[in-house]
């Protein structure tokens, strides 16, 4: 038994699709809304939430092969309950900060919980991606009713992942051998800039769509009532305050365990349009 956490996530969901393509199971997916989920037939749904570990217990009953994304839940609470359930190998959605960016308090954070996972006496795998494609759904809102989407940095061009590149990783860590004790650094196949994000969904929507680069200082304002200051600065330093050659490097992970090069950004444009329409 697999179990998915986060099954409607923007990971999760397209690695059970990816699963149940390939002829894994049997499949679980952790969701909050067991009606509402929508998950792939043949999926077993469970309702549970990462924050709150006891409820994690019937879904874990069973399983043998974890995938959870790290820092949603008590990540060491998780693993614990993992572990005393008898899964046997977890693969754990990091992120590329850890090497790029190791004094951040984000990074370290998600170190901590590699290290918890290794230390667990559990089977590991350990994905670090870099910057999501579907982190530009922030600008759906501004996109639909026709605004001006505002962004810092606009032309800081991050090797920018697919998050179906993850799951497709994912998929493989999961259900072929070779994959125990492997950190993989995962990225898109080119650098992209918020400025061409923007004109990337412009194109999938068939119409312009305006684009105003703002200071930081602007951004944080915004982005400290979302995610606290220490998060917000964070997330800026790494979207383009204080780049490095290590989190711009291009990589050919995903085509080197998957067999398929990464997806662009502009095909994750394409797919994702709707979100964008008004």
């Amino acid at each position: 038994m697999i179990l998915v956490t986060g099954a409607t996530g923007n990971i999760g969901s397209a690695l059970l699709k990816e699963l149940r393509a390939h002829g894994a199971g049997p499949l679980r997916g952790l969701t909050r809304d067991v009606a509402g989920a929508g998950l792939p037939e043949g999926v077993e749904a469970v309702a549970g939430s990462l924050a709150d570990v006891a409820s994690l217990k019937p879904a874990l009953t069973g399983v043998r092969s974890l995938f959870l994304v790290s820092r949603l839940g008590p990540d060491e609470e998780i693993l614990e309950a993992a572990r005393e359930a008898g899964v046997e190998h977890v693969v754990l959605v990091s992120s590329i900060t850890v090497q790029t960016h190791s004094h951040l308090g984000p990074a370290a954070e998600n170190l901590a919980v590699e290290q918890a996972l290794k230390s667990s006496g559990m089977d590991w795998t350990i994905l670090r991606p870099t910057q999501f494609a579907s982190n530009s759904l922030m600008w759906a809102a501004s996109i639909r009713a026709h605004e001006t989407v505002h962004a810092p940095y606009a032309d800081a061009a991050l090797p920018t992942i697919h998050p179906a590149d993850i799951a497709a990783v994912a998929r493989v860590a999961l259900t072929e051998p070779g994959h125990h004790g492997r950190t993989y650094a995962l990225t898109g196949p080119d650098p992209v800039t918020a400025r061409q994000q923007t004109e990337a969904i412009a194109a999938a929507l068939g119409r312009e769509v305006p684009f105003t680069e703002i200071s930081r200082q602007e951004a944080h304002s915004a982005m400290a009532t979302v995610f606290g200051e220490e998060a917000a600065d964070a997330v800026l330093d790494v979207s383009g305050g204080d780049l490095n050659d290590a989190i711009r490097a291009v990589r050919d992970t995903v085509e080197q365990v998957t067999g398929s090069p990464a997806r662009p950004f502009r095909q994750w444009a394409a797919e994702n349009a709707a979100a964008f329409r008004s």
